[in-house]
């Protein structure tokens, strides 16, 4: 059996996030800013999908607002569900005049002198009717109600919405029923509601033997169609019967990936269905609202998935005001959605090594209204940015005034950046700066490096284990002095040397032994 209802919704939530991320250690970070080039972010004309939908369907949804219809009613709105030939409009496909071959059924059915007088009879007679005249062949995905009389093919929606056309035009009551993975109809004799399988000629009131006399042969014999154990099971009327026609074609579009030619359909069936007075609730038929809501996200998640993120704000910016959500708030995935393909963008353009053009993008999304993505996420892609920016600076200081510029910064950044990374930059660009200035003058210039910046912006673990370094280092450098002036004895000279360094590093255990030793090579 067909699914109806279910595939369709199987792509809720597709949402593609590039995060890049800026480690700790960040010689590797600054390596991501020339992973990718990019040869145009601009916006193309997307071409989107209709979304106001078709005005038959709000005509419709008119005409079966109390739940019942004609089948007049019925046989126009299956054909035009169908994309179909519908009286007196265009654009469908031609299939002979479908709508003149109903009426002609529905001339045949009711003016057939065998046709019974018994409600129960006459549903009956109707099904074999159908199948003896128009159904030919099951198909599971064949849902259309205008190929039941190109080719005979059918399914279980197309055969029961065939049998409410043509047991409404001669006088029977007929509704729809779902389950899981299954519609078929049932009908009102009077006293009792009969479950209808239309995809069986034999398959009236399943669960009964009944005889049949075969029509070549004129023997007589019996057949008989178990009932099936239809647990959970839902009751639609005729309009919400006739819709799941919609509801396959979309769900047959998006297994295609064509998202966006399901729009259209899932606006039609949400207009359809917006007068109903008692609206089915089930997990076997969704809310059409909510259904729709899905498909204009799975065609943007479409959008995000082939890397047309501006194509995807251009999308949110021209359906979300249309349908902001299914109940009377707005839908989360809209500021998420939104958010997804501004996240991608800038990361598209960081990676890059195209900044200024992503900053850019935030204020231009600023601009377009702060409630298009939540505050949380709008600092989030600030974080992004201005870590990319500290990066590239952090990446080119060769200078005393380079480090500089990168400290101020990096303090302008710091009510953007979380406390952790701003402490973070800093300290990577202090330590730094104390090795450069090592280089050049030795040890003592980088602890008067550290201790400056210490004095300045205050202490931590890294600083404090970088400024212990570059005095191991400076006193490494004093005993080597002291050293060398010893082994030449040159004891005086050793003596200035190892007097100074004790009050540089008073109570140094090195300095102190090498002390200890002039003082016995003097005696």
């Amino acid at each position: 059996m067909y699914s109806y209802c279910m595939k369709c919704r199987a792509l809720r939530s597709i949402v593609v996030f590039l995060t890049p991320n800026c480690p700790a250690r960040f010689a590797r970070a600054l390596a991501f800013l020339s992973l990718f080039s990019l040869s145009s972010l601009t916006a193309q004309n997307p071409g989107f999908p209709n979304i106001e939908g078709d005005p038959r369907a709000r005509e419709y949804s008119r005409r079966t607002a109390g739940g019942t219809c004609s089948w007049q009613d019925l046989a126009e709105i299956g054909l035009w569900a169908s994309g179909g030939e519908v009286a007196g409009q265009g654009g469908g496909r031609n299939r002979n005049s479908a709508g003149d071959i109903i009426a002609g059924a529905v001339a045949d059915l009711g003016g057939r002198e065998d046709l019974p007088r018994g409600l129960r009879e006459r549903g009956e007679y109707v099904l074999e009717f159908m199948h003896r005249r128009y159904l030919k062949t099951y198909s599971a995905h064949q849902t259309l109600l205008d190929e039941i009389f190109v080719s005979g093919r059918y399914n279980c929606v197309s055969s029961a919405v065939l049998y409410a056309i043509l047991a409404s035009s001669v006088g029977l009551e007929v509704r729809g029923v779902l389950t899981r993975d299954h519609a078929f109809a049932t009908v009102n004799v009077g006293a009792e509601l009969i479950d209808v399988e239309t995809t069986n000629p034999y398959g009236f009131d399943p669960g009964k033997r009944r005889e049949f006399q075969d029509e070549f042969s004129g023997a007589t014999g019996f057949v008989y169609v178990p009932a099936k154990n239809y647990r959970d099971r839902v009751s639609v009327s005729p309009p919400e019967l006739v819709s799941l026609i919609l509801t396959n074609r979309i769900a047959d579009y998006e297994k295609q990936g064509r998202y966006g030619e399901a729009i259209p359909l899932a606006v039609n069936r949400a207009l359809l269905l917006a007068n109903r007075r008692d609206p089915v609730s089930s997990p076997f038929f969704h809310d059409p609202r909510e259904d729709l809501m899905d498909r204009l996200f799975n065609y943007g998640a479409s959008l995000l998935n082939g890397g047309r993120e501006a194509d995807a704000l251009a999308w949110a910016d021209f359906a979300r005001p249309r349908y902001p959500g299914a109940g009377s708030g707005e839908d989360p995935r809209w500021p998420q959605f939104v958010y997804a393909a501004l996240n991608n963008q800038v990361t598209k353009l960081l990676r890059a090594g195209r900044i200024p053009e992503a900053r850019e993008l935030l204020t231009r999304n600023d601009r377009a209204g702060a409630s298009r993505i939540s505050p949380a996420d709008r600092r989030a892609l600030e974080i992004l940015v201005a870590e990319a920016e500290l990066t590239e600076r952090i990446g080119g200081i060769k200078t005393a005034e380079d480090a500089e510029a990168a400290l101020a910064l990096i303090d302008r950044t710091a009510s953007v950046l979380p406390a952790a990374r701003t402490e973070e930059f800093r300290t990577y660009v202090i330590i730094n700066e104390g090795k450069r200035r090592a280089a050049e003058d030795g040890p003592l210039g980088g602890i008067a490096s550290i201790e400056a910046a210490i004095g300045r912006y205050g202490s931590n673990a890294q600083l404090e284990d970088a400024l212990r370094v570059f005095k191991q280092n400076q006193v490494v450098a004093l005993h080597n002095r002291f050293a060398e002036l010893f082994n030449r004895s040159d004891f005086e000279g050793a003596r200035r040397v190892i007097q100074g360094a004790l009050r540089e590093f008073p109570g140094n255990r090195r300095l102190q032994s090498d002390l200890n030793l002039l003082e016995q090579a003097l005696r």
